[in-house]
């Protein structure tokens, strides 16, 4: 019932969260439902507040496209920057999605154009949707870490820290290692959703358009570069150039464009 764990036992959670009959809903799936649910109900609340207030029926409509564009990005871009060439060898594999292999700097690039194709057809500013995306989007990474913790999956480099665990992975070995998405969850999920909901409830950062989203980028940029220093980098790709991770560069681009977009001279709205 247990793997051993460095300082106390480790559940060695079942996979599978939900079986009925030949049905077998896993943990990872259910976080991305309830992700999309609770991030859909806290878009209606924050897009309903001033300074620009958006319509309850606005978010539910683009449920669906944030959901597709969460899942389509999300494989794509899991295929494009971490497997690219054994897709290649066997392409029926992209479509075997339950296997999983998802990349949320691929999901952010599908949610990014779900929200600009959405939000022209309808006839919305692409911040004015964009920037209420953006609060919610810690609840979806915090849940998603949570569900890689139990899978065992995406775990840490080897420590000698007392709060190591030895995941039952095969791949794992048998030393102790960072529960590094544990780390993650709690800076791009917990800390990232606390400045976000504090900026969105407390201030007028949504009278300028584009300044929540570049919280957003370079909070989690910055997050995701520092727990890859304790991450176990993907076995198909390893290090990279200095020591550096697939993670980490993929996080600079969304740096720097958050950083424009904090920065960027824009009058306020009234």
């Amino acid at each position: 019932m247990f793997a051993s764990f460095a300082s106390f036992a480790f559940p060695a959670f079942d996979p599978v969260a939900l079986e009925i009959g030949p049905f077998a809903l896993r943990w990872y799936a259910l976080a991305y439902m309830v992700g999309l649910l609770i991030g859909w109900r806290y878009c209606v609340y924050i897009g309903q507040r001033p300074p620009l207030p958006l319509s309850r029926t606005l978010f539910d409509d683009f449920l669906i496209w944030g959901a597709l564009g969460v899942i389509l990005g999300g494989r794509v871009g899991y295929v494009l920057f971490y497997n690219f060439a054994d897709y290649v060898a066997h392409p029926i594999q992209v479509l075997m999605v339950w296997r999983g292999g998802m990349s949320f700097h691929g999901g952010l690039a599908g949610t990014t154009v779900a929200v600009l194709l959405y939000a022209r057809s309808r006839k919305l500013p692409f911040f004015a949707l964009a920037d209420v995306v953006a609060a919610a989007t810690p609840i979806g990474l915090f849940l998603g870490r949570i569900a890689n913790f139990i899978n065992g999956e995406l775990y840490g480099r080897t420590t000698d820290v007392p709060w190591g665990v030895v995941f039952p992975a095969p791949d794992a070995g048998p030393l102790p290692r960072h529960p590094s998405q544990l780390y993650e969850a709690a800076l791009e999920g917990f800390l990232l959703f606390l400045v976000l909901f504090v900026l969105a409830r407390f201030t007028g950062i949504r009278g300028r358009p584009g300044r929540l989203s570049g919280v957003f980028l370079v909070g989690y940029s910055l997050c995701r570069v520092l727990v890859e220093f304790f991450r176990e980098p993907d076995i198909q790709m390893g290090f990279l150039a200095a020591g550096t991770t697939m993670g980490q560069w993929l996080s600079l681009p969304m740096l720097a464009i958050g950083l424009y977009l904090l920065f960027r001279r824009q009058p306020q709205q009234q």
